[in-house]
């Protein structure tokens, strides 16, 4: 389905670069290779304009040309960008050891999570198990903003008028964007503005938690902690609550320059041993 955007440019923007970014953007993970028509077909541009934009990112090395099938393929050059993300970033730097360390202290899952248009993409994904085969979120993987206790924290943050244009595309994007499904996001907001945080399960077994991180000069990110192979309740979802906003206070602290150490208490036996599954 072609997507209904104009490519304006902007008032200071330049139109072919708008267009060359929603090429790169229509690679999704599970889509190897793509052609112009595919391309001209998920971007809603003339194929022709399609044409000479993909001639250009391979001439730049940012896209490969798969010859035999006339097909294109992203090349190792939007990699390095990823990698160079990570290792710029210096929010990453002051929270991923945190993170490292509270997973193996709880024993439970922990990611960072900010906003990539209506989906949410993840900064950094600590999977409290030793089993690679089983560490299926790994950092810029993307989940649904709408399904998701990362997204609902997301969503809680931003100004009104954001928060409706997002739910739009909720709208326009899949017919599960139901008004049940509108009336439990809004359920996870007013938890948010009430308690800190929200508890989802949108997959069986697993239990998330989620809190949105606001600091001035940042953008939006969400702060979630999960478990998986359990019975998803109200005391465990508090349990789990308490100790985000436990957590969370210290990011906050660390990224504001004053880190609190402060040792916490192991976590019961009831959240030890659980296997891995998607959040």
């Amino acid at each position: 389905m072609a997507l209904a955007r104009q490519y304006s440019g902007g008032a200071n923007g330049n139109r072919s670069l708008e267009r060359g970014i929603e090429i790169l953007r229509t690679f999704r993970p599970g889509v190897d290779t793509l052609g112009n028509g595919e391309i001209a077909e998920r971007t809603g541009l003339p194929r022709s304009t399609v044409s000479r934009l993909t001639k250009t990112l391979v001439e730049f090395g940012m896209l490969d040309e798969v010859r035999t099938a006339r097909n294109y393929r992203l090349s190792a050059a939007v990699l390095s960008l990823g990698h160079a993300v990570r290792m710029g970033s210096p929010v990453l730097k002051v929270l991923g050891p945190l993170m490292r360390a509270e997973s193996t202290r709880r024993r439970l899952n922990v990611g960072l999570a900010t906003a990539d248009r209506a989906m949410m993409v993840y900064l950094e994904s600590i999977r409290y198990n030793s089993r690679p085969t089983l560490r299926s979120i790994v950092a810029g993987q993307q989940v649904p903003m709408e399904l998701t206790s990362l997204g609902r924290a997301y969503l809680a943050a931003v100004p009104d008028a954001d928060r409706d244009r997002l739910i739009a595309q909720f709208r326009r994007r899949s017919a599960a964007a139901t008004k049940a499904l509108i009336a439990d996001i809004q359920k996870s907001i007013r938890a948010i503005r009430r308690d800190g945080y929200c508890a989802v399960s949108w997959q069986p077994g697993v239990l998330a938690v989620a809190t949105p991180i606001v600091l001035d000069g940042l953008p939006i990110y969400a702060l979630n902690m999960s478990v998986q192979d359990v019975e998803p309740n109200e005391v465990l979802g508090a349990e789990l609550g308490e100790y985000l906003m436990t957590f969370a206070a210290r990011c906050k602290d660390a990224l504001s320059g004053s880190p609190d150490d402060t040792a916490e208490p192991q976590p019961p036996r009831s959240q030890t041993q659980r296997r891995e599954t998607p959040i």
